[in-house]
C-alpha cells in the first residue's frame, strides 16, 4: 500500500501566509517551480513504479522547505494552494515532468522506464534520488 500521494501533501504542506499575487508571481518562482517539479517526478516515479517508494519523512521535509521559502516570498496559504491546484499549472507541470522523462530515455506511460530512471537517480543521490527509496 502506498502512502500518501507526495502531490496531496504538497497541497497540504505548502500552506503559507504573506501576500503577493500567486498566480503572476508564483509562476515566475524558478527556484520553487523547479522544486515543485522535483516533487511532481518523484509522486509519478512513486506511483508507476512498484520497486521504488519515498522517503516520506524526507519528502515531508523537502516541502517544508518549499512552504518556508515560499512564505519568505510573501505568498498566503490560499494563493499557493490555488496556484498548486489550477488545472493549467497543473498541466505545465505535468508537460515539464514528461519532459524530464523523455530527456532521461523514460516516459510516464511505461513503468518499467520509470523504475530504470528512479533506480538511476537514487544511485546517484541526485535531489530526486534522494527523496526516492529502493524496497
Amino acid at each position: 500500500m502506498r502512502m500518501t500521494s507526495l502531490a496531496s501533501l504538497t497541497v497540504g504542506l505548502l500552506a503559507v501566509s504573506g501576500g503577493v499575487s500567486a498566480q503572476s508571481g508564483l509562476h515566475n518562482e524558478t527556484d520553487i517551480n523547479d522544486r515543485l517539479l522535483i516533487v511532481s517526478v518523484v509522486d509519478k516515479i512513486n506511483r508507476g513504479c512498484d520497486s521504488i517508494g519515498v522517503k516520506f519523512f524526507k519528502a515531508q521535509r523537502f516541502v517544508n522547505d518549499l512552504k518556508s521559502d515560499a512564505t519568505s516570498l510573501g505568498y498566503s496559504r490560499q494563493e499557493v494552494n490555488s496556484y498548486i491546484e489550477n488545472k493549467a499549472n497543473r498541466a505545465e507541470m505535468r508537460k515539464r515532468r514528461n519532459a524530464y522523462f523523455n530527456s532521461k530515455g523514460a516516459s510516464n506511460l511505461d513503468p518499467q522506464s520509470l523504475c530504470v530512471l528512479g533506480h538511476a537517480e537514487i544511485k546517484q543521490q541526485s535531489r530526486i534520488g534522494t527523496l526516492l527509496r529502493a524496497k
